[in-house]
């Protein structure tokens, strides 16, 4: 389903509506699908995606911009600084670069755009009047520090030998998989917290800030409340009870703090030259942004599905999910 073909109500709600039903992972469906399980994981691993950048991303940083170990064993600005400042530039540079190319120089002009509007320019409801400048203001200045204060942290317990760490050489092959874990363990952290964070007296005083985006940009990917950022960059606790390597959190934490300004950007595919180069947003979590009470986790996991609150983006799941209470 296209927008050229849904209904007269999609076409109000949407510019472009991808396939429909949305789909969910096949790994949890019973018979098993083994073939389709399959096809879903070497889609998410692709060679040019998310996941896959995530792991070039902590390879390039870990071996060329790790500060020593032996001089993570003390707490100090100098290190701390460093970690944070990075991790400032590569946000600033993805989101950035996105934000650019598709709304300031609108290289993409609409194609593949979820919605038709662009992130709001003078509005009450974000602070300097602007979606994007707010958007900016609270990834950057809650989001990098909450999340390197997380970093910093893990790096000292490692230098310790506070926390289990794996080397590549005494587990080759869990050494692998760990990079596996951590996604299935972030999908599945990041949904019970959402319908944490969903519930109404911690949603009043943190959360509410996130949803002030319902038509997502780039920038929207991490712009949360600081109770709201402790909250969701806790899913790097795995690290302190299982062993993991440096590498792993890069990975991880490039997943959760540069992830999301992909899967906001409000598009569903990067086209360069009128080609689709890359996955971009992810129309589940579009959905949750517009209907607010659906879509808490992400379609790597079905607890949606399981628990009542998957809109599958047909006009059948609205009228459903209209109906829901939170």
């Amino acid at each position: 389903m296209n927008a050229s073909t849904s209904s007269t109500d999609s076409r109000r709600l949407w510019h472009h509506i991808p396939q429909l039903p949305v789909q969910l992972t096949p790994w949890f469906d019973w018979p098993p699908r083994p073939a389709a399980s399959l096809k879903w994981l070497l889609s998410l691993w692709r060679p040019v995606g998310l996941y896959t950048g995530c792991v070039a991303l902590a390879a390039v940083i870990y071996f060329g911009f790790q500060p020593e170990t032996a001089v993570m064993q003390t707490f100090s600005a100098s290190w701390i600084f460093q970690i944070w400042i990075r991790n400032l530039i590569l946000l600033s540079a993805v989101a950035g670069a996105l934000h650019l190319y598709l709304y300031t120089f609108k290289k993409q002009k609409n194609n593949l755009k979820f919605e038709e509007k662009d992130p709001s320019r003078n509005s009450k409801t974000h602070s300097f009047g602007n979606q994007t400048l707010d958007n900016m203001f609270w990834s950057l200045g809650s989001g990098v520090t909450i999340w390197t204060a997380y970093e910093s942290v893990y790096y000292w317990a490692g230098a310790n030998s506070y926390i289990p760490v794996l080397s590549f050489t005494e587990n080759p092959l869990w050494f692998v998989l760990m990079f596996f874990v951590i996604s299935v363990w972030s999908s599945f952290h990041f949904y019970w917290v959402h319908r944490f964070l969903h519930w109404p007296p911690l949603y009043k005083v943190a959360h509410a800030l996130h949803h002030r985006n319902v038509n997502i940009g780039p920038w929207s990917g991490i712009s949360m409340h600081p109770v709201e950022h402790l909250i969701y960059f806790s899913s790097f606790a795995i690290h302190f009870v299982v062993a993991s390597h440096p590498l792993h959190f890069l990975y991880h934490a490039y997943f959760q703090g540069i992830g999301p300004s992909l899967s906001h950007s409000g598009y569903e595919e990067l086209q360069v030259q009128g080609k689709n180069r890359m996955a971009l947003g992810v129309f589940f979590h579009q959905l949750h942004h517009k209907f607010f009470k659906c879509n808490y986790g992400t379609v790597e996991m079905p607890w949606d599905r399981w628990f009542g609150s998957f809109h599958d983006g047909t006009e059948e799941a609205t009228r459903r999910i209209r109906k829901r209470r939170w």
